[in-house]
């Protein structure tokens, strides 16, 4: 599994995915920054996630869209299956590198946390950073793992993308509808990590969706090998 989690790390950073991905975000993180912080004086970091969350439903197409697509397309796809790793190695090792890459990124938006507490005089807001932070990679696994299943199904990069993109956005207005579609809704089950609280519920949730979506993934290579 660590070889496919270098060689996957290594392709988002040697191509323009890794970074486009960790500009983008870091870009309009400092736009939420400086307009919420700055210009309405808040001083908790939480702001922050409650706006890049809903960007996040864009950026993680980017890094997920390729991830099996490009292998069909490009023909790698019967060395992949065929090769001594097993399919479940190969599934987890794509998933934890594009998670590495979103843990890159959350790193780098600490700053913004730096600033903050030395404007406040001091560390402030600890709780709620903490349960902020552990909600967006909670959150971030979601979605990876859905884009990564999505991506599965698909040869086409384009397509796997704007697809991830239309169900996660779906999935932001079915809560509106009826309280049923709640727990399809990563972006809802989020919400009160930024509030400073741990919700065992919600996190279960987050848990579980990633765990379906990686399941699926994982059958569905599993039955692509069989048919080779």
């Amino acid at each position: 599994m660590w070889a496919i989690i270098k060689k996957e790390v290594k392709t988002y950073f040697f191509s323009p995915i890794g970074y486009v991905f960790i500009g983008s975000f870091l870009l309009m993180s400092s736009f939420f920054f400086y307009q919420y912080i700055f210009a309405y004086g808040y001083i908790e970091y939480s702001y922050l996630f409650y706006y890049t969350s809903e960007l996040l439903t864009f950026t993680v197409a980017l890094l997920t869209m390729g991830m099996f697509s490009s292998e069909r397309k490009n023909g790698t796809e019967t060395l992949l299956l065929t090769s001594p790793r097993s399919i479940i190695s190969i599934v987890m090792g794509k998933f934890l590198a594009a998670l590495i890459v979103i843990l890159i990124t959350e790193v780098f938006s600490l700053i913004y946390y730096v600033i903050i507490c030395i404007f406040a005089g001091g560390i402030t807001g600890l709780t709620v950073t903490l349960s902020t932070l552990l909600g967006f990679v909670l959150l971030t696994m979601s979605y990876i793992a859905f884009g990564m299943f999505i991506s599965s199904l698909t040869e086409n990069q384009i397509i796997a993308g704007v697809v991830t993109i239309i169900l996660l956005l779906a999935s932001w207005f079915l809560p509106d509808m009826s309280s049923a579609f709640n727990v399809i809704s990563p972006l809802y089950q989020f919400q009160k990590f930024p509030e400073g609280i741990f919700p065992i519920n919600e996190t279960i949730t987050l848990l579980t969706q990633t765990a379906l979506f990686i399941l699926l993934t994982i059958v569905v290579l599993q039955r692509r090998k069989n048919l080779k």
